[in-house]
């Protein structure tokens, strides 16, 4: 316990010898007790800007505003109500830097990223032109003089002594406050914001409010460095609430180190130090100061105090990462924790009635209604684009339903923000694991835990002195099969890891209803057997509504499934009717029956290959996305790779155009290596990538879009075919009409011609097509089926479609995925003309 009390509390000891030990330090370089105060003073101001850049994320511009407002409000006190005083000045001016801060955080904190940093910046730029022009109450250019330190008893402040022991003494209680708010859970959701603003809102944090705290408190500990320094100097002018000092606060938290605590304060020390001898050798010191903070931000950006750690970790090495998972106890068939165990209930549990969901003119869902009851495990499927992971979000508050209602055990939801639906009882993981990567496993599982404790406003209270809610999480860790490696963060974890962590995080909230988004996405064999289990014991207590591209596996042990297809749900049924259902199978595997004709035949002797792809590997991040993929296609050639959502199939066309790097394997196109190169230097040699969902230049006319693209390219009419302007009109009339338009205001179907008008523009020989005819009209879809027909004269096409009957009909031959590697090659005819063959090979 005392080994724990002294690592809890070694900032504040560090802290202290260094206030102590300070006035002997100063004189030593030539300089005085003030600058000592001055030091603790600027130490005092940066603790609180870190609260928002270190602690929170949201980065400042604007800190000096409740510096300068401290210290106005400090010196007003003092001069019109309590003369002679110094406590109750400084007190009143952290109220009234508190007062004044929560409007203004209302207000700013509306906005995210560089539009709140903006507005912050905006913020100081207006105090600094009222505090300079309002003669009146400010005292304009000349500032506030005149202040007085007052006295303790026996104790004058106007002796520099004593007055820095004040600064000090101060200076170590707003550490100890910190350390305790940091160390509470409300300063570990305050992490969690910082890592991952989104997750922590699916936990049940109503994460602005939290923000407000710390934006408010922030203000008010820097506004007490802000009064404390207008003491220091006597005086208060303008200057305290420049620009410049924000600016100068900030780099001081950037040089130190805002992830640790005493970063800031050791920022303070290097540039109060680096100001103070520089500026005897040259008055262009800030310029020397601005190229040491360059290289921090490019170099170092944990700081000096990330410097140390990494040089630490020479002759202390963390541990590998195997050394980890050597530790880890995995115990088979355990129960669902008795925490999570919900009453039981019977009957309908979640419902969703006729939902639509309209972003701009594209309705991504269309009146889709779904019904979940008590026990039982209901998957949602369908093909790519069918609207699975939209509704998801709808159900879960991401977003809120143009129409229709959901209702949770009865109690309607829709429209209520995330955390409140997850307060409600309802949890959900995510597609892409969203976890809170620089903290642990055990942090991960307990913050969401804590979430639904009565504690997860608690700002004062140790976090490790709640006991059951740690007793809870270790025996999540354990049911998950994570014992031993807690104290793994999260980013270092394996992608099956993180998989476990990422349905953990949705556990812990204790749901009555849980959604899984893709759960086994991207596992090997044995940890999808693994999470299924884990799946089948959940819903044993927890009702899951689940998506899964493993079609296979879901239908295995799911008890009722929906199909949505296009937006709108398709059919319901037990697992069995789906898979007989021939509707089902159709937008699987299609019809058998083209929807338009006109495929050109193919030469009667097989071209010179233009493209060959061997044994690629590709990742993202741990994730194996492509395992020893291999293709070739050769000129005037369409081939067409197919497989199921989540294959691999974009990340393959990704790869060839250079935007996802391999991590071994060759792509050899026209006789030179790809592997490695750039895609700007891909696209040159005429490799043109088109998206899926188009990526056009949407502020941009057709014009400009098109003209970007020719300029993008070198050599042309070396490589490709020359695309002249003309050349493309002729192929896509209808662009010419439009050609002074916004891309962003033209049809769907028109903004696919451009996309694909915008790629030919390069001299293009290989074009890379990904969902070429996805949510496009009839007619549409016939006029580029055409085009792509008719362009296979003269450049070769590797298209990605799940229109089975549409790329079928259009290519030449076949390459089809599974978890990433090639299962199947041959003609593109004996799949579109077997119906059975083509189940055989693609259906379930």
């Amino acid at each position: 316990m005392n080994a724990r009390l002294l690592s809890r509390y070694r900032p504040l000891l560090i802290a202290a010898a260094a206030v102590v030990l300070l006035p002997f330090a100063m004189p030593l370089i030539g300089l005085t007790i003030n600058t000592a105060a001055v030091l603790v003073i600027l130490t005092i101001a940066v603790l609180g800007l870190n609260i928002l850049i270190g602690q929170t994320g949201l980065v400042s511009f604007g800190h000096s505003t409740w510096f300068g407002v401290g210290a106005y409000a400090a010196a007003l006190a003092q001069k019109y109500w309590l003369p002679g005083d110094i406590f109750l000045p400084i007190l009143l001016s952290m109220v009234a830097v508190a007062a004044i801060s929560l409007p203004v955080g209302l207000l700013i904190l509306r906005r995210r990223g560089v539009y709140f940093a903006l507005m912050t910046l905006a913020m100081s730029a207006l105090t600094y032109t009222v505090a300079f022009r309002w003669t009146a109450v400010t005292g304009g250019e000349d500032g506030l003089g005149g202040l007085d330190r007052g006295s303790l008893g026996p104790i004058d402040f106007d002796d520099t002594r004593w007055y820095y022991a004040l600064v000090a003494v101060i200076g170590l209680a707003v550490l100890y406050f910190l350390l305790r708010v940091m160390r509470s859970p409300f300063g570990h959701v305050l992490a969690a914001i910082r890592e991952n603003q989104m997750r922590a809102t699916f936990q049940g944090y109503a994460v602005d409010r939290y923000k407000l705290a710390a934006f408010v408190l922030s203000a008010t500990v820097t506004g007490l460095a802000g009064a404390l320094s207008a003491f220091q100097h006597y005086l208060v002018s303008a200057e305290s609430v420049s620009v410049e000092l924000s600016g100068e606060m900030l780099a001081m938290v950037v040089i130190g180190g805002m992830h640790n605590i005493l970063g800031p304060a050791i920022g303070v020390a290097f540039y109060i130090v680096f100001r103070e001898m520089f500026s005897i050798w040259t008055e262009n010191w800030l310029l020397w100061f601005g190229l040491i903070f360059v290289g921090f931000v490019m170099y170092t950006p944990g700081g000096l105090v990330g410097a140390w750690e990494r040089l630490s970790r020479r002759w202390r090495p963390l541990p590998e990462m195997s050394s980890a998972m050597s530790r880890r106890k995995i115990h088979e068939g355990l129960a669902l924790p008795a925490f999570l165990r919900p009453e039981k209930t019977a009957g309908r549990v979640l419902e969703a009635d006729s939902v639509s969901m309209r972003f701009g003119g594209f309705k991504a869902v269309r009146e889709a209604s779904l019904a979940l009851d008590a026990g039982e495990i209901h998957a949602l499927i369908g093909p790519n684009g069918a609207g699975k992971t939209t509704f998801f979000n709808l159900v879960s508050g991401r977003f809120a339903p143009t129409a229709g209602a959901i209702r949770l055990h009865g109690r309607e939801i829709h429209g209520l923000p995330a955390h409140a639906i997850c307060q409600q009882g309802l949890a959900r993981s995510f597609q892409i694991t969203n976890l809170f990567k620089n903290l642990t496993i055990y942090e991960n599982l307990r913050l969401s835990a804590q979430a639904r404790h009565s504690c997860r406003f608690g700002f004062w209270r140790d976090i490790d002195t709640y006991d059951r809610l740690h007793a809870d999480t270790a025996e999540l860790v354990r049911f998950l099969g994570l014992e031993g490696i807690e104290d793994v963060k999260g980013g270092d974890l394996s992608y099956g890891g993180q998989r476990l962590v990422d349905l953990g995080i949705a556990l812990a909230s204790r749901p009555q209803v849980l959604l899984l988004d893709e759960p086994l996405a991207g596992l090997a064999a044995a940890e999808r057997e693994r999470v299924s289990k884990l799946v089948r014991t959940i819903a044993e207590n927890i009702p899951v509504l689940i998506v899964e591209h493993d079609i296979d596996r879901v239908l295995g042990f799911s008890d009722h499934v929906t199909v949505m297809n296009e937006g709108a749900v398709l059919v319901t049924g037990c697992p069995d009717e789906i898979r007989r259902n021939r509707r089902v199978q159709e937008i699987y595997t299609g019809t058998g029956t083209p929807v338009v004709t006109g495929r050109a035949a193919p030469g009667s002797a097989p071209q010179a290959t233009l493209l060959d792809v061997r044994d690629v590997n590709t990742f993202y991040g741990k994730s194996h996305i492509l395992n020893d993929a291999s293709l070739d296609l050769r000129r005037g050639e369409i081939v067409a790779l197919l497989g199921r959502n989540g294959a691999g199939k974009s990340t393959f066309l990704k790869t060839l155009a250079g935007l996802v790097p391999p991590a071994s394997g060759n792509i050899v196109y026209d006789g030179r290596e790809l592997a490695g190169m750039a895609a700007p230097d891909i696209a040159r040699l005429g490799v043109s990538y088109v998206p899926q969902g188009r990526g056009i230049f949407a502020g941009m006319t057709v014009a400009e879009n098109l003209g970007l693209g020719r300029l993008a390219r070198a050599n042309r009419g070396e490589n490709g075919v020359a695309w002249s302007p003309e050349r493309i009109l002729e192929m896509f009339p209808r662009l010419g009409e439009r050609m002074h338009t916004h891309a962003d205001v033209l049809s769907g179907g028109e903004q696919q011609m451009l996309a694909v008008a915008r790629a030919l523009s390069g001299d293009t020989r290989l074009l890379l097509l990904d969902e070429p005819f996805e949510g496009l009209a009839p007619a549409v879809v016939e006029e580029l089926f055409t085009v792509f027909d008719t362009l296979r004269r003269e450049v070769s096409i590797l298209i990605v479609e799940h229109n089975l009957d549409l790329v079928l009909a259009l290519a030449d031959r076949v390459f089809a995925l599974e978890n990433g590697a090639v299962f199947h090659e041959g003609p593109a005819a004996d799949l579109l003309n077997d119906l059975d063959y083509r189940k055989q090979i693609l259906w379930l």
